[in-house]
């Protein structure tokens, strides 16, 4: 079964242009082209991010929210009580008064007790300050760097600046050594902040979508390398990247309660979020990808209906997340 479904997924018909099949993606004459099983590489290299995340939370962000005059703030941990801990995680977290009762009863101690666990307990639960400006840190300096590194890699390249040039030659476009290693670093981060959803600050309003937006954005990396749509998929990433640094340094200033820098930042981010992803991404990049193909085949292989409903749910995030930044500039703007 295992082997028709693998028969199926790399049929030619699915990922390239007609007449074309995977025999012609063979490196030969100084042309070197991505090959799906790199994608294995980005697994590991999640994991050496983690490292890297591990020691530059503890060794540079730590230092510096103490230099912006953030405290690491111990809470207390309540007694340990195999009743209560069970009660907690798996019927409420907040009880009610006759369930408190009850629970005094059965652990043979005082209300105000169990109130007070249970008070403890669920402040365990909630990040520090120091936490979430840690975890900002980690986003800002991998954005920042990635938007550097992405603009020396892009700068001198055709179809940075004519994004016709993104289907010259296509299928048959060599894959360059930049382009390898920007991909590989996207898709490995990606995979790093799925593997810790369950550890980090839990975002209770966009959860589900930043769930989506990862998973949607690793499915659309790893499916344009096989199709080898890197020209396009490394200005897709250029265009993302360039607004998030923003955003996280607005969130690190936020949290020492720099508020004149923060707010300064998170106009900036906006502006930022509104060129890139409401104007630059649909007009320039949706573009290219929903009406240029024609141009260049008459028959749309299905990769072609597949990464453009990926791109077009990415829009649909960007939209959501967009009508959240206005509501917040709004409240700023009108309220102060």
């Amino acid at each position: 079964i295992l082997k028709t479904l693998n028969s199926w997924f790399w049929w030619e018909n699915i990922w390239m242009p007609i007449n074309v099949t995977w025999a012609h993606f063979v490196d030969r004459d100084g042309l070197v082209f991505p090959k799906p099983h790199q994608l294995y590489a980005t697994i590991p290299y999640a994991f050496v991010l983690l490292i890297i995340r591990f020691f530059s939370e503890r060794y540079v962000a730590i230092p510096l929210a103490k230099a912006l005059g953030i405290k690491n703030v111990r809470r207390v941990k309540p007694q340990p009580n195999p009743v209560l801990e069970s009660y907690f995680r798996e019927c409420s977290k907040h009880p009610s008064q006759s369930e408190i009762q009850g629970l005094a009863k059965k652990c043979n101690c005082t209300v105000r007790l169990v109130e007070k666990w249970f008070r403890r307990r669920r402040n365990l639960e909630i990040p520090t300050v120091l936490r979430k400006f840690q975890e900002a840190f980690w986003r800002f300096s991998f954005y920042l760097t990635s938007s550097i590194v992405g603009f020396i890699f892009l700068y001198d390249k055709p179809w940075f600046y004519d994004i016709w040039q993104t289907w010259v030659g296509y299928p048959f476009q060599t894959l360059l050594p930049s382009q390898y290693w920007y991909y590989m670093a996207e898709i490995s981060f990606y995979w790093s902040l799925l593997f810790t959803l369950g550890i980090d600050n839990k975002r209770k309003a966009d959860f589900l979508a930043h769930v989506i937006h990862h998973l949607a954005a690793i499915g659309l990396m790893s499916g344009s390398w096989c199709g080898n749509y890197v020209r396009l998929g490394t200005l897709v990433i250029f265009v993302h990247d360039t607004a998030d640094f923003w955003l996280e340094a607005a969130k690190m200033f936020n949290y020492a309660h720099w508020e004149k820098t923060c707010n300064t930042l998170f106009i900036i981010f906006s502006i930022a979020f509104f060129i890139t992803r409401i104007i630059l991404f649909p007009f320039w990049i949706l573009r290219a990808t929903l009406y240029q193909p024609t141009y260049y085949s008459t028959t749309p292989v299905i990769a072609y209906f597949l990464f453009n409903g990926l791109l077009l749910m990415l829009q649909g995030l960007h939209l959501y997340w967009g009508y959240l930044i206005f509501k917040i500039l709004r409240r700023f703007i009108f309220s102060k």
